[in-house]
């Protein structure tokens, strides 16, 4: 058994590693991760993918100077866009309908970015911080047991369950301050900032505090001209910000810093543990609702009304083995596939409103579009072609006639 679950598992493998690998973010768990190895007698190296919210290497580098670790940061912003973000797009990825799935779309990227680097270092184990409320747990453990990765692997946070005050003292004891303070645990990327526990642990009561918002606070000096944006798309592909091609990736930090500043984006939800647990979960995402709407009104106005009830089972199909962890499954793939060939046919543009809160759409312009541009027209033209045919009434004698013959042969 290779599977790390506690603490005492970390201590228990001591003896039969070297080198050990871990998923950093200088956040609370990664960081108490780090005074929880500086036990064990092998090499660590500590492993950010950087994956867009910004890196404050001088922080991180604060941390990992402290436990006299290794730093490697790794730009895998992106391979995140193309790998995960436009499917994505495609696929609608909404859980339950409700909000845009984000560390379900990262962790293939930040686990194939760690497989790398453990065979480059030759490390004998990979170890991450995710626990048992938290559904990245069988997500990263499923990616690296997909991966055919050899050595250790897993989590001490799955069975040894420690609280965030337990945490946050060891640190300040150890000498380093700054995580009492720190009232939520995040995880973000270019797509998304979502936070959970802490303050967010009981929905029938949290704070929901606008510090922990970047993207989706009101700001008017980060607000547009004529307060509106164009969103165009070519074959199921975002590529232009008011009629200007733009890369993806910047076009996604561009619509979070300026359609964000009009308080759009922001989401609050339920996800599902193993056993069918909810917990709370709060989220911004300014690009990922502006840019999944745009591309859902164009498909509408342009696929067939039977494909998008098909489509719209595939989408669910996609993003449900995307929740689960299960990038690559067969399902996944024959779901993309159908998604992939709908998304050849949408190419448009869809102009929004913006205003706070509030993002409304004013103008939809797609290629090949099904939709009507001038419904009196069409209905005067329509029915003079459907009017088109004869009428035929039999006359008076032919009626008769047909009467007494019926009459005749017995019939009433």
């Amino acid at each position: 058994m290779k599977k790390i679950r506690s603490i005492e598992d970390i201590q228990a493998i001591s003896p039969a590693v070297k080198h050990v690998l871990t998923l950093f973010s200088g956040g609370l768990d990664s960081s108490y991760l780090l005074e929880v190895l500086k036990e064990i007698d092998a090499k660590v190296t500590a492993l950010v993918v950087d994956l867009g919210d910004g890196i404050d290497r001088e922080n991180l580098e604060l941390i990992t100077n402290h436990y006299g670790v290794d730093l490697q940061i790794i730009d895998a912003q992106q391979e995140f866009v193309e790998h995960s973000i436009v499917s994505a797009i495609q696929a609608q990825a909404l859980y339950l309908g409700d909000y845009p799935v984000s560390s379900s779309l990262s962790r293939p990227i930040i686990i194939s970015k760690a497989i790398e680097v453990a065979q480059q270092l030759q490390c004998d184990a990979i170890i991450h911080t995710a626990n048992q409320s938290q559904n990245s747990l069988r997500r990263l453990n499923g990616a690296i047991e997909a991966s055919g990765y050899q050595g250790y692997y897993g989590s001490p946070y799955e069975y040894s369950a420690l609280s965030r005050e337990d945490k946050a003292n060891a640190l300040f004891h150890s000498g380093l301050v700054g995580f009492k303070s720190r009232s939520v645990s995040g995880d973000a990327n270019l797509w998304c900032r979502e936070f959970e526990s802490g303050v967010l642990d009981d929905p029938e009561g949290f704070t929901l505090s606008e510090s922990l918002f970047s993207w989706s606070q009101w700001q008017p000096q980060q607000q547009l001209d004529k307060h509106q944006i164009k969103i165009g798309f070519r074959k199921g592909y975002p590529v232009t910000i008011n009629d200007l091609p733009i890369n993806l990736r910047e076009m996604i930090a561009f619509i979070n810093n300026h359609v964000g500043a009009y308080e759009i984006g922001r989401y609050i939800g339920f996800d599902h543990l193993d056993d069918d647990e909810k917990v709370l979960e709060v989220r911004e995402a300014p690009a990922a609702l502006i840019l999944m709407k745009a591309y859902k009104l164009l498909e509408t106005a342009t696929l067939p009304t039977d494909v998008l009830k098909a489509k719209a089972m595939q989408n669910e199909m996609w993003t449900q083995e995307a929740v689960e962890g299960r990038w690559g499954s067969t399902l996944q793939c024959a779901s993309y596939a159908f998604i992939a060939h709908t998304a050849e046919s949408i190419s448009g543009s869809v102009l929004f409103k913006l205003s706070r809160g509030n993002a409304l759409a004013t103008a939809i312009v797609a290629d090949k579009a099904k939709y009507l541009r001038d419904r009196d027209r069409w209905e005067v033209d329509t029915a003079k072609l459907r009017s088109q045919r004869t009428l035929v009434i039999p006359s008076p004698a032919v009626s008769r006639s047909c009467n007494s013959e019926a009459t005749s042969n017995g019939y009433r």
